[in-house]
């Protein structure tokens, strides 16, 4: 509406940055520092030397805008649609696995707990907003191979040819990888196989692959 003031950032050049943080596992204030000091983040961004560069608050910002205006899954899509375009994705056979994303641990005590595990986090710490900003009342913990983790597990369905992520889904780490195994499948796969660890293996599982009539490839329990 003005002319006024500094002028925004190019919205797809931010979101390139979101992409360089997830390729290379960067935090906002490293990658702030790896654009200014690396040729290639900045011939990747279509950055001069000597351009201004967003920094850590502001892509901290974009990736907010970004998640509470729900429009992830549908930029998801777009890229799929890109990716299937190009002949990128090739459909012929598909993975499945899942892996965690370790959220910061929680010091709760045992009354905070309970009412989390019941469904009544947001109850909780209304008189300290403060605090109730830090508090994670979606993540759970799980046990795997002897080793505690608390947080979140990522499904993913990947193109077992081109290796990009078909389909995806987020659950708390205490959902075991097989449930999520009929929110990643769906009538595309019709006659492709099916690759995935003995974690998949089972009646139900063995039934769910069976609706979809893909080639049942998933590895046997020993």
């Amino acid at each position: 509406k003005s002319n006024a003031g500094a002028k925004p950032y190019d919205v797809v050049m931010l979101f390139k940055i979101i992409i360089l943080q997830r390729y290379y596992g960067l935090g906002d204030q490293q990658v702030e520092y790896q654009i200014l000091d690396r040729l290639s983040f900045k011939t990747f961004l279509g950055l001069a030397s000597g351009d201004k560069i967003p920094d850590e608050k502001t892509i901290w910002s974009f990736r907010e805008r970004l998640t509470n205006q729900n429009i992830v899954e549908e930029l998801f899509s777009q890229f799929n649609s890109f990716l299937e375009d190009k002949n990128l994705i090739f459909n012929e056979g598909q993975l499945i696995d899942a892996s965690f994303t370790v959220a910061p641990r929680q010091r709760n005590n045992r009354e905070e707990n309970k009412k989390i595990k019941e469904g009544k986090g947001n109850e909780l710490w209304n008189d300290k907003p403060h605090k109730k900003s830090h508090k994670d009342i979606d993540a759970r913990w799980t046990t795997k191979n002897g080793e505690k983790f608390y947080g979140y597990k990522n499904h993913a369905k990947v193109d077992n040819k081109g290796k990009f992520i078909k389909k995806y889904t987020v659950t708390d780490a205490a959902v075991h990888d097989s449930q999520a195994l009929d929110d990643l499948l769906d009538e595309e796969d019709k006659g492709q196989d099916l690759y995935a660890d003995s974690a998949y293996t089972g009646e139900k599982q063995e039934e769910t692959i069976s609706k979809y009539e893909m080639i049942n490839k998933v590895h046997e329990k020993g």
